[in-house]
C-alpha cells in the first residue's frame, strides 16, 4: 500500500475553502521566445523528453478522499495511475496569437477547477504566438504547493545557461520541508482553520498567547490620530470588491522595471513594497472614480507577508498577514504613498518581536473579522459588520537573472492567483530579472473592464515619478495586456487618446501633479515615517 501523507492544517485550510466559486488555485503564465534555429519539432521534441523523466513528489501525489475535501484525516498518496497527458497539455492560438487572445485563453484556464481524483496541478503548453512565441501556464493547487515554494520550484526548472536543457519541475527532487516545533502543534492547527478557529487559538494557545496579547494591545492601544493609518480589522470600506464571486474569471498584465521603482523609493524615503502598494492605490483610486464606485475612506489590502525560515523551501503554507492602508482617498501621487509609508510602518511595527507562530495567530486575530464578509458574499446580502479588507495584494520575489528553457528565453512571469468570496481581486507581482510583472485578476461580474485597471496603475507609477521630480522611467522591457477585452498594450505613461480606445471610457478622476517645489519637503515627511518603522522579524510586505 503507498505511503500517506498527511495535509498538514495549514495546507488543509485551501481545501476547506475550496467550491466552485473560491477555486484555491494559483498559477504563473510565463512566455517564452524561443532560439532563432528552433524547427517545427522544438516542442514536441521537448515534451517527448520530459515524458520519460520520472514524476517525483510532491507532483504525483493526490488526496486520499478527493470527494471530501474536508475530510478530517485528508493525506496525500502516490498516484500509481499517472496519466502525463492528462497533467500536461498542448494548446494552440490561430498563429499569430496576440496578448488578447492570449489573456482569452488564461482567463478561461483560471476559471475551472482542478481534478482533485488527481494530482492538483496542470501544465499547458500554449502555442501559435506571434513571432513564433509560446508560453507556459501552470496551475496548481494551493495546498500542494504554497506561492513561494512554486516560484522556487519553476525557477529550478530553468537555468541561467541558454545551453542547458534541464528537467521540467515535476522530475525535480522537491526541497526539504522545515517542522513546526512539537509544543506548538495546537496553535498551527487553531491558526490554519477557519477564521474562528484561528481567533479562538490565537487567544488561546499556551506558551505564545502572550505575545500575541502583546501584538493586540499594540494596536488596541496605538488607534489615536497620530495612528489613524494603522488597520486592523473592521477598518475597510465597503467596496465594489467585496460581494459574492462566480465561477468566471478576468486577468490583466503590466511588466515595468524595477528600476523605476525603486528611484521613486530612494526618493521618498519608503520601500519598494510601499511604492508598490501606493502605485497600485493609485490604479485604483482612477478606476473606481471612473465607475463611479470609489469609497470616501481608503481601500485596505491584505498583505501576506513569507515568515519562512532562511532556507526553508519546503512546500507548505508559511504565511502572516498585515492590513495596510492604499491611499485610495488621497489624490495627490506623493502625500498617498506618504499615507502608504505611514500605515505599512504601523502595520509591521505590530508584528515586530513576534515568532513564526505567534505571527501566524496574530494574523488569526486580524483575519477573525472577515467571517461576516465572507458569508455575507456568499449570501448575496449587506455585509452586517464592517469590511475588514478590500483586495489582496501580494509581491513575490522571483529569479534576479534571466532564465532560459532548452534555449528559449523567459521574457516574463506573471502570476495568477486567487478571488474568492468577498475579495474579487487579486494583485500579486512577480520580480524577475530586473522587472517587475503584475497579474491582475478578478471576478468576471464583480470587477468590470479589468483591462483599465492595469493601464491606470501604469499612469499611476508615472504621475507618482512627476510629482517626485524624477525623469519618466521609459525603460520598461515590455508589458503585456492578458486581458479578455477588446485593447491595447496596457503600457505605463498611456496618454488620454490610448484609453479612449477603451471601451466605453467613463470619466476620468483628476490626479493633481505634486509642484517641484514641495518635493523637498515631503521627502523630508516620508523620511520621518520610514524612521519610525520598527523592525518585522523576516517580513516584506
Amino acid at each position: 500500500m503507498a505511503k500517506k501523507r498527511r495535509v498538514p492544517p495549514q495546507d488543509a485550510m485551501f481545501l476547506w475553502i475550496e467550491t466552485p466559486e473560491t477555486m484555491m488555485h494559483v498559477a504563473s503564465l510565463m512566455p517564452f521566445t524561443p532560439p532563432a534555429d528552433a524547427g517545427p519539432t522544438y516542442l514536441r521534441d521537448i515534451l517527448d523528453e520530459a515524458r520519460h523523466q520520472p514524476v517525483l513528489p510532491p507532483w504525483n501525489q493526490k488526496l486520499t478522499h478527493p470527494f471530501l475535501l474536508r475530510h478530517p484525516r485528508q493525506a496525500w498518496v502516490e498516484d500509481e495511475n499517472f496519466d502525463f497527458d492528462f497533467h500536461v497539455r498542448r494548446s494552440a492560438l490561430a498563429s499569430p496569437g496576440d496578448e488578447r487572445e492570449l489573456g482569452i485563453l488564461v482567463s478561461r484556464l483560471h476559471s475551472h477547477q482542478l481534478d482533485f481524483t488527481r494530482p492538483p496541478w496542470e501544465l499547458h503548453v500554449i502555442e501559435g504566438l506571434e513571432g513564433g512565441r509560446f508560453a507556459l501556464y501552470t496551475k496548481v493547487h494551493h495546498a500542494l504547493v504554497d506561492g513561494y515554494s512554486a516560484v522556487k520550484l519553476l525557477g529550478r526548472s530553468l537555468s541561467e545557461d541558454p545551453e542547458s536543457k534541464g528537467k521540467f519541475f515535476f522530475s525535480l527532487d522537491p526541497p526539504k520541508r522545515s517542522k513546526p516545533p512539537k509544543e506548538s502543534a495546537s496553535l498551527v492547527r487553531a491558526v490554519a482553520g477557519t477564521a474562528t478557529g484561528v481567533a479562538k487559538g490565537a487567544i488561546g494557545a499556551a506558551g505564545s498567547a502572550a505575545g500575541v496579547a502583546k501584538a493586540v494591545i499594540k494596536l488596541e492601544t496605538s488607534r489615536g490620530e497620530d495612528h489613524k493609518n494603522l488597520k486592523g480589522g473592521w477598518s475597510a470600506p465597503d467596496s465594489i470588491f467585496n460581494q459574492r464571486t462566480s465561477r468566471t474569471r478576468r486577468f490583466a498584465t503590466q511588466q515595468f522595471a524595477t528600476s523605476r521603482f525603486k528611484a521613486v523609493a530612494q526618493a521618498s524615503g519608503g520601500t519598494l513594497n510601499d511604492v508598490v502598494m501606493a502605485v497600485c492605490g493609485g490604479g485604483l483610486r482612477t478606476y473606481l472614480d471612473e465607475l463611479g464606485e470609489l469609497p470616501a475612506k481608503p481601500l485596505v489590502a491584505f498583505v501576506p507577508v513569507n515568515i519562512r525560515d532562511d532556507g526553508d523551501e519546503g512546500g507548505g503554507n508559511k504565511v502572516a498577514v498585515l492590513m495596510a492602508s492604499m491611499g485610495t482617498h488621497v489624490e495627490d501621487p506623493v502625500e498617498r504613498l506618504e499615507a502608504v509609508i505611514d500605515s505599512t510602518s504601523q502595520a509591521k511595527s505590530q508584528m515586530s518581536g513576534l515568532g513564526q507562530l505567534p505571527a501566524l495567530a496574530y494574523s488569526g486575530y486580524l483575519l477573525a473579522p472577515s467571517i461576516a464578509q465572507t458569508s455575507a458574499a456568499i449570501a448575496g446580502v449587506k455585509n452586517p459588520l464592517p469590511t475588514t479588507f478590500n483586495l489582496v495584494l501580494s509581491n513575490v520575489p522571483g529569479p534576479k537573472k534571466t532564465l532560459w528553457l532548452h534555449g528559449s528565453r523567459l521574457e516574463a512571469v506573471y502570476p495568477v492567483s486567487i478571488p474568492a468570496h468577498g475579495m474579487a481581486l487579486n494583485i500579486t507581482l512577480e520580480t524577475y530579472a530586473g522587472t517587475m510583472n503584475f497579474g491582475f485578476i478578478g471576478d468576471r461580474d464583480a470587477v468590470p473592464h479589468l483591462q483599465r485597471l492595469a493601464v491606470h496603475t501604469g499612469e499611476a507609477l508615472t504621475a507618482l515619478e512627476e510629482g517626485l521630480g524624477l525623469p519618466f522611467g521609459g525603460d520598461d522591457t515590455g508589458s503585456s495586456d492578458a486581458s479578455d477585452e477588446p485593447t491595447q498594450k496596457a503600457r505605463s505613461g498611456r496618454s488620454a487618446a490610448t484609453r479612449a480606445a477603451l471601451d466605453k471610457p467613463a470619466k476620468k478622476a483628476a490626479t493633481k501633479k505634486a509642484p517641484a517645489k514641495k518635493s523637498a519637503a515631503k521627502k523630508a515627511l516620508a523620511s520621518k515615517a520610514l524612521a519610525k518603522r520598527a523592525p518585522a522579524k523576516k517580513t516584506t510586505s
